[in-house]
């Protein structure tokens, strides 16, 4: 079988690369202008790169298309229609909506179309992570072959009845994740304090928080935009998250205990019934990847997990059921919020802080500014206005994103190992 890969970023190079290390034939092509690059950096892979996405599709049998999903219907009204006859094309986007429309507008009606979503980014080992694969248009000879060759990769394979429940899916798992974490960043950028040198909250909890932000801003602008301003239903959820975080700081500013403490146990009572086994998070695995000196603990309002609890409870979301389509950030952000929700005392301590210490209510303030700026933004689905947001915050960050990713990385390994 000749695989081809059209578009080589980071994800495409990382499904070439596995494939060729297995033993197969394996073409690909990118921008003209990285045609030369590629070649110097793919020349000890096996990896043959073609003209263009035209002679990919000409050749090959399996055909991945590992583009960006805002450029997936250009890049597929030029190289469709020059698909091999019978051959499986499946596209490696984070929003299936467009994609699909693609496929179904400029394929051949012979293609075979299964399509699939790697849950993990580049620089994560793909061996246990979570890949989707859907069967939207193939026999089951194509589909079996398909799942043969993405098996090759290690990861662990999820079936999806359709694109819709993938989208669906994915508004919940990664649109309102990365809108949370986005908010904890724009937020320092706003109140000019790093959340290393931030002495309010040091260490447990906030280290895997600031850890997933800094993971998040390591990356492109791209890579999170897509998911929000494409998926037709990540602004729902969005801005469902951005109301439950306005409705819990009104009540923490009027110190309504009675109401915010009904809301908040109501919220735990419904999205952990189901928990029984051991919590993904510890104390000893917070504290070891911290980014400051540890100088004490401070309780703190964790308004962005309070918020995102609530969210699921209003949407009727089991995060346990969600988690077979995990995402790295989005399994942390379960094991996070279980952890805070489901210790009592913590939870106590917590909800106390949020209604009467006022020495964070400046932080929580500006996190509540910044989740609204997010929100309006992805409800607008303003391209521009979300690059300049992100790279803003990005730039202020910037002196440890490396080191963000890496512990973020090590911190994601530790818990697979789990």
């Amino acid at each position: 079988m000749k695989i081809g890969v059209i578009g080589l970023g980071d994800m495409g190079k990382m499904f070439a690369r596995l494939w060729a290390n297995v033993g197969f034939d394996v073409y690909g092509c990118d921008l003209p202008q990285n045609r030369e690059i590629l070649e110097k950096e793919l020349n000890q892979s096996n990896i043959k790169i073609l003209n263009d996405g035209i002679a990919v599709s000409r050749l090959c049998d399996f055909i991945l298309y590992s583009v960006e999903a805002e450029n997936i219907d250009k890049v597929v009204a030029q190289c469709g229609p020059s698909t091999k006859y019978g051959a499986i094309v499946a596209g490696q986007t984070s929003v299936k909506t467009p994609e699909i429309a693609a496929f179904e507008k400029y394929l051949p009606k012979d293609a075979q179309i299964v399509t699939c979503h790697a849950l993990f980014g580049p620089s994560v080992n793909p061996v246990g992570q979570t890949l989707v694969v859907i069967n939207h248009r193939a026999s089951n000879l194509a589909f079996d072959e398909t799942l043969d060759l993405f098996s090759k990769i290690g990861s662990t394979i999820h079936q999806l009845e359709d694109f819709h429940a993938h989208d669906r899916m994915m508004a919940d798992i990664q649109a309102v994740t990365h809108v949370g974490f986005e908010s904890i960043g724009t937020a320092f950028m706003h109140r000019k304090v790093y959340p290393w040198e931030n002495t309010l909250h040091p260490n447990g909890l906030d280290n895997v928080k600031f850890l997933m932000t800094l993971r998040i801003y390591s990356y492109k602008f791209h890579v999170y935009s897509g998911l929000a301003l494409l998926n037709p239903y990540a602004k729902k959820d969005v801005r469902s998250y951005a109301k439950a975080e306005s409705e819990l700081f009104e009540l923490m500013i009027e110190e309504n205990e009675k109401k915010f403490r009904k809301r908040i146990y109501a919220a735990r009572d419904q999205v952990f019934r189901d928990k029984t086994n051991t919590l993904m998070l510890d104390d000893k695995i917070m504290n070891e990847f911290s980014l400051s000196q540890d100088i004490g603990h401070k309780p703190n309002s964790h308004l962005s997990l309070l918020a995102m609890v609530e969210t699921w409870h209003k949407l009727g979301t089991n995060p346990y059921k969600s988690l077979i389509c995990q995402t790295p950030p989005f399994k942390l952000r379960v094991g996070m919020a279980e952890y805070l929700f489901l210790n009592e005392d913590l939870l106590e301590e917590t909800i106390s802080a949020a209604l009467f210490d006022k020495s964070i209510r400046g932080e929580d303030l500006a996190f509540h500014t910044a989740v609204h700026e997010w929100a309006n933004i992805v409800e607008m689905g303003d391209k521009e206005s979300y690059r300049k947001h992100f790279e803003a915050t990005k730039t202020y960050l910037a002196d440890r994103l490396d080191e963000g990713r890496e512990k973020s990385s090590l911190l994601i390994a530790k818990l697979q190992a789990l």
